[in-house]
């Protein structure tokens, strides 16, 4: 009896650990996700700036 109590308890905390190793992986990943999301809206907002920035340039260029 106190081999087969022993074997449940293991398998309880092997079952706890991979459960919180898949857990602190899908955190991982949505962390990556939302640093890739602010990474392409950077990039979409700089390409805003740049298109603004041109446009003002030429807008100068037409008025000289």
């Amino acid at each position: 009896m106190n081999t087969t109590t022993k074997r449940s308890s293991t398998m309880n905390l092997m079952h706890e650990n991979l459960a919180r190793a898949q857990m602190s992986a899908r955190l991982g990943e949505a962390q990556d996700m939302r640093l890739g999301h602010h990474l392409a809206r950077a990039r979409r907002l700089s390409r805003k700036a740049e298109e603004a920035a041109q446009q003002a340039r030429l807008a100068l260029a037409r008025a000289l």
